[in-house]
Order: C-alpha cells, then structure tokens, then sequence
C-alpha cells in the first residue's frame, strides 16, 4: 500500500475543510506548485488533487491544477466537480494521471461509461458514504444508495478503482472506518483507495493490514499537514511486517 498526500485547491491555495465544509477551512500553503514539490521531495509517488472551487462553486482552475501536475513530475490523480467527459479530458491532456468522477456516477451514469472506454485504466469513481450511504454535490445532498450498490454498478461499467470516504471522518483526525473500506474492497472486487479520517501511523497500520482486500492506495492530507507524522513514517508503516 501507498499513502498520498492529498492537495486541495481552493482560490489557487492548498486548504482542508473539515467534512467538506467550505466554511470550516484551513489555509495550508498559497503555492500548489510548492505544495507539490515538497511532497515529491520528501518520497510521495502520487498526488491527490481535489479543485474545491469546481466541486462546491462550479468556478474549476484548470491553469492551477495543470500548474501543479507540471510542477509535480509524479502521477498525479485529479477530482473535483468533474462532470463531463470534457473535464476529464481536458485534466488528462494537461498530464493528468487518473481522473475521479463523483456525483456524476449517480446522475449521469453515461459519462462515466465514456469516460472508461475513452480512458481505460485512468478512471475512478469516488464513493462518499455517511451511514453506509452514498452523498453527493459536495457531500451536501444524501442519496438512497449504498456504497456496495454503487462500487457493484461502477464495476459493472469496468471502473477499475474507486475512492472511498467515510464523510463522517473526512478532517476530524478520528480514524478512518477500516471496516467499511475493507468490505466495500471485497465485495466490489476493485481497487480502493481508502480516504478520511487518518490522524496516526497506526491507522496507517490498520489500512495496510487489509490491502489483500484490496486496499492498495491510503489518502492523507490534515495529519500530514499538521505534523502528526511525516510523509516517509507513514509509508514506513504502510510497509511494515503484519501477522
């Protein structure tokens, strides 16, 4: 398993909010592009951009976001408010590594099915739950669809990997739900990358312990960003010996 450092952009800086919330916000850096090569640095083999701005405002930052692909030299996978197959492409042709569709997976399955057959292998589908369900529009607007039903129709659809989030976790610092991730890996039998809620190395432990279940990818951005462990530590215990 890898851990990645998470760089959300909002108003051209690197920002969390806490559970989405855009007016819970932390101001974490006014350069993306430093941002970026600070990660590289210090060992990061992928990035995850989310462009806030697009997710929650509709307003996306495509020169910020192909700024910070430029700068980073690493793969680098982008989200946020991307809704056509348009957006997507226009990431990809600025050097994007893997594109991460979210509420369109709900409204507009069509796009995502394009989406796959235009760019196979560089697709994912960010699944946001609260309560076993699915959340969408920027985590505002509850959906009667589990996170199993949805990772069962993007696998149909040939998704290779799908990005879950425990919402209620998302910047508390409390611990990501191992549980919820591990059997949504199992049953959908796709590549998860595990967000939300890692503040510890041990968290980073109890994710790793279920990559044979297909949890092979752990996002982190405020414990990072705070200093609750560096970047090396975690994919350190991301590597460590388990029973």
């Amino acid at each position: 398993m890898i851990v990645v450092p998470a760089i959300d952009l909002r108003g051209g800086k690197v920002v969390r909010l806490r559970q989405g919330r855009a007016e819970e916000e932390t101001i974490y850096s006014d350069s993306p592009g430093d941002a970026a090569r600070r990660w590289v640095a210090e060992g990061a083999l992928r990035l995850h951009v989310v462009d806030l701005d697009a997710a929650i405002d509709g307003k996306p930052q495509p020169e910020v976001v192909a700024a910070l692909i430029a700068a980073a030299g690493i793969p680098v996978e982008v989200g946020g408010g991307i809704r056509s197959v348009e957006d997507a492409q226009r990431y990809m042709n600025a050097g994007a590594d893997r594109v991460i569709f979210g509420t369109v997976a709900i409204a507009r399955p069509e796009v995502v099915q394009e989406a796959v057959r235009r760019f196979p292998g560089a697709v994912a589908v960010a699944i946001d739950a609260k309560d076993g369900r699915v959340a969408v529009k920027g985590w505002t607007e509850a959906t009667d669809v589990t996170a199993l039903e949805l990772a069962l129709r993007v696998a149909a659809w040939g998704v290779p990997r799908i990005q879950y989030t425990d919402i209620s976790r998302d910047g508390t610092l409390v611990g990501p739900n191992v549980h919820a991730t591990a059997e949504v890996a199992r049953v959908s039998g796709l590549r998860v990358t595990a967000a939300g809620g890692v503040s510890r190395l041990e968290d980073v432990v109890a994710l790793a312990a279920v990559e044979k279940d297909g949890v092979d990818e752990a996002i982190s951005g405020k414990a990072l960003y705070d200093g609750r462990f560096t970047l090396r530590e975690a994919q350190e215990a991301a590597c460590s010996p388990r029973g």
